[in-house]
């Protein structure tokens, strides 16, 4: 994992991209964030290596997001189950936390393909390519994380005090509903916003990126 920081100050704010993200997609949550923004590259994406024999476990992404000192944390999708994990061993971690778009919580998620992935990727051209060209290093992870779970209970995300928003996606094959409002229910001070969009990624981005600047500010 690498790591790329944008802005100055505090606070520091953690920002984890999906599976197969580009590196401008994984930028996307940084956007309008005061202080400083720690945007990683997971391995087999962006400019990072590819990733080693065996790393697509949530426990092992966890680790490397907590070797980032951050105040705050965003995460989507992969980044989002990562923080899950990285929040039910330290639930004291970070002040705030953003969820976008969780596909798994304690129950494993449906198999996936990566033509899968490709087939439900939308957008202006340019990122269609990008992010296709991008699934092509991240066949291991399509194989290891059918099956995995960003916590084996959730209810031991009832240790964790901070306030948690989690944005989920309605119509969504990939980011069930359903998760996103389990989500936002194991945690104390869960809240949820589920959008009417199949991609809101895209359809809702800039509702979101202020929502994020909203909640991370407190």
């Amino acid at each position: 994992m690498i790591t790329h920081s944008y802005g100055s100050g505090s606070p520091v704010t953690l920002v984890a991209h999906g599976l197969g993200a580009t590196p401008g997609e994984a930028r996307i949550p940084a956007s309008g964030l005061p202080g400083t923004r720690v945007v990683v590259t997971l391995p087999s994406h962006g400019d990072a290596p590819d990733a080693p024999e065996g790393y697509w476990d949530y426990g092992r992404i966890a680790a490397d997001l907590g070797t980032v000192p951050a105040d705050q944390a965003v995460g989507v999708s992969l980044g989002a189950g990562a923080l899950v994990r990285l929040m039910s061993l330290e639930p004291d971690r970070f002040r705030r936390v953003a969820l976008l778009l969780p596909a798994v919580l304690d129950q494993p998620r449906q198999p996936f393909t990566l033509q899968q992935l490709s087939d439900l990727t939308v957008g202006p051209p340019i990122y269609v390519a990008e992010r296709r060209a991008a699934l092509t290093r991240l066949a291991a992870a399509a194989g290891q994380l059918p099956g995995q779970v960003a916590v084996p209970d959730a209810s031991v995300l009832a240790a964790v005090s901070a306030p948690v928003l989690v944005i989920g996606a309605v119509g969504d094959p990939l980011h069930p509903g359903d998760v996103a409002k389990a989500t936002a229910a194991a945690f104390p001070d869960g809240e949820l916003w589920l959008i009417d969009s199949p991609s809101p990624m895209i359809t809702h981005r800039t509702e979101i990126r202020h929502r994020l600047a909203s909640f991370l500010a407190g």
